[in-house]
């Protein structure tokens, strides 16, 4: 019965407010609920306690409050980080991953059950396309482990770097943007993207607009669509002129994400490319160790540390600046997928293992990618 009804958290607040408004009175009643909605993230209407029994129970009869449920939780990592692993109502299973940082949290979300990209170092790309969540899906992942975990708002960042590719769930995407800016400003919001142009530029025209972060990988066309083979519809000189035309307020910067892997795009030429790519743009690198997973190409390793200090040495003698993701959360299989990969327990991913003709393949142009945590 619950999937007949419609869940409040999916309706811009204009439908919301009207949907209430038949069902509540008076009106402060209706604002009350809001604040249940968008300052509480309650799952059940029991929970607003300020709301008269009769009125919940109406509420009930109409609606749903439902969020994703937790299937289970990793025990926390020795940086204190936590993936948990959600069931849609539809039987999908989704990840996130609570990351505390010091005095600042970072909740990673998924935005799809799956990933159509394909990306042949991700796991999440291994398991192969799903389906758009709605923002109540989203948006039940980020109120489900900050009421867990009982993190004050203030010191909350949400990043959209879990399963699936935020730009193409848009839509949905940008009604979950609007419902957490009603806790967070949008520069503590970052959404991850493998390089979808028409969503890049259909983000540069929101009033209120999220942190940008890129996934790039390699500095050549050639290497780049290898990896990430929907970038052959979207290529790396077209995304880099999407880049320099999106618009950057003072003191943001756009991310550029670069996923390092063994002997393939971790070179110092490989970084003096990179530098070449990004000059003259307000940008700066994230640069991301492999995690290795066995559902992955055999072939795709972790550089040594010596290798990955060498690969963001040469990025900042070329004026680039960089960090280093250290593997957050690497003890809970915290890279997108890799839980539910072990709930699946799926074959190793021997049709990815062809996609790149060889481990050590070089071209004449070098590639490399950087991306920063947060």
């Amino acid at each position: 019965m619950t999937n007949d009804l419609v869940n409040l958290y999916d309706l811009p607040p204009a439908e919301l407010e009207r949907a209430l408004a038949a069902v509540v009175s008076p009106a402060f009643r209706v604002r009350q609920v809001e604040e249940w909605l968008n300052h509480h993230g309650v799952d059940s209407f029991d929970a607003m306690t300020n709301i008269p029994k009769d009125v919940r129970a109406g509420l009930a009869e109409r609606f749903t409050v439902a969020q994703p449920e937790v299937l289970s939780r990793t025990e926390p990592a020795s940086d204190g980080s936590q993936k948990y692993l959600f069931k849609l109502a539809d039987g999908n299973r989704i990840e996130s991953v609570y990351m505390p940082m010091g005095d600042r949290t970072s909740i990673c979300l998924s935005s799809q059950a799956g990933c159509a990209v394909g990306c042949t170092f991700c796991v999440t790309g291994f398991f192969g396309a799903g389906r758009n969540l709605t923002p109540a899906e989203m948006l039940g992942q980020f109120y489900t482990i900050q009421r867990e975990q009982q993190i004050p708002m203030e010191q909350m960042n949400v990043v959209f770097m879990g399963m699936g590719e935020p730009l193409l769930n848009f839509e949905n995407l940008v009604l979950t943007l609007d419902a957490l800016y009603r806790n967070l400003a949008p520069r503590r919001v970052t959404v991850s993207t493998s390089g979808i142009i028409p969503g890049i530029d259909a983000l540069a025209k929101l009033e209120r607009r999220p942190n940008l972060a890129i996934s790039v990988n390699a500095p050549d066309r050639k290497r780049r669509e290898e990896i990430m083979p929907i970038t052959a519809k979207y290529p790396l000189g077209e995304l880099m002129a999407a880049l320099r035309r999106f618009p950057m307020e003072r003191g943001r910067d756009l991310t550029i994400e670069y996923v390092l892997l063994a002997g393939y795009n971790d070179s110092p030429q490989d970084a003096v490319a990179l530098a070449r790519l990004l000059r003259g743009l307000q940008a700066k690198v994230n640069a991301i160790p492999f995690n290795e997973d066995a559902n992955l190409p055999g072939w795709m390793k972790r550089p040594t540390d010596r290798e990955i200090d060498r690969f963001v040495d040469t990025l900042v003698r070329n004026g680039v600046r960089v960090t280093v993701r250290r593997s957050k959360g690497r003890d809970i299989a915290a890279a997108c997928g890799q839980l539910r990969g072990k709930e699946i327990a799926k074959s190793r991913a021997t049709r990815l293992a062809a996609t790149v003709s060889s481990p050590r393949h070089t071209t004449q142009e070098p590639a490399s990618e950087a991306a920063r945590r947060r």
